[in-house]
């Protein structure tokens, strides 16, 4: 689903360009510039949330880019993705660069949207943490954004708060400490159990109280691994409800 996050993608090369556009347009607002001169120019005029760059081109490349930016006020504050070779990363990027995330190239278009999508998703979140009601409670549906790209925003964030899920007469609790999961309770389930189970979730709504704090501890794995085990589960569920299905077909 679209939101009003805007993306500026850049690109020496058309055809890769093009892809992006083309995967990113349902996630965001998306405009395009062919090198680093005609993405500064769109950038000063309408500065995006997100810059998507190559980090060589031709004349200014990715890094130039990245610092012009940089070093004016009004788009300081611009969140970076660079597109870069390993050995760019390795040898020739500055750990100094003010880059949040880097996609390696040569890259699968499926597996570089999932991880900008990530950056887009944390920028959505912030956006509308901002314009949340004066309680300081961000409230939205999960039609807006998903479970799992809510918990993948708050751990990018490294924000501490309680989620709260709800979906008809079900409701979960989540307690975030800098972006860990610290503590679930879903009915009588809590810990590493509640959070597979809300997962799957795909309708409903949440609330992010950013003052909500607990002392308990119920989950035995980081955030990432809760995600990742919980996918599985996930797709091992999917698999199985499909042989079900194959089954009673054939008979």
């Amino acid at each position: 689903m679209s939101n009003n996050v805007k993306v500026l993608v850049v690109d020496d090369n058309p055809m890769v360009l093009g892809l992006l556009q083309q995967s990113l347009s349902s996630l965001a607002e998306v405009k395009t510039a062919s090198d680093g001169p005609d993405a500064l120019l769109k950038a000063v005029d309408d500065p995006p949330d997100l810059l998507v760059s190559d980090f060589r081109m031709p004349g200014m490349d990715g890094h130039q880019l990245i610092e012009k930016l940089k070093s004016r006020p009004s788009t300081a504050a611009i969140a970076v993705i660079l597109l870069a070779t390993k050995s760019d990363i390795s040898d020739r990027i500055s750990a100094q660069e003010q880059v949040d995330e880097y996609v390696e190239k040569p890259f699968f278009l499926k597996e570089a949207t999932h991880r900008i999508k990530k950056v887009i998703d944390k920028i959505a979140l912030e956006k509308m943490a901002r314009s949340a009601s004066g309680d300081g409670i961000l409230r939205g549906s999960l039609a807006q954004m998903n479970v799992i790209d809510l918990v993948q925003s708050l751990e990018m964030g490294r924000k501490s708060c309680r989620l709260t899920l709800s979906n008809e007469q079900d409701r979960c609790e989540m307690y975030f400490q800098e972006g860990q999961v610290r503590h679930a309770s879903y009915g009588p389930m809590s810990g590493d159990e509640a959070v597979f189970k809300v997962l799957r979730w795909t309708s409903g709504s949440f609330q992010v109280d950013f003052e909500g704090k607990t002392s308990q501890q119920t989950t035995t794995l980081n955030t990432q691994g809760l995600l990742m085990e919980g996918l599985r589960l996930l797709d091992e569920a999917n698999r199985d409800a499909a042989e079900s299905e194959d089954v009673l077909l054939d008979t």
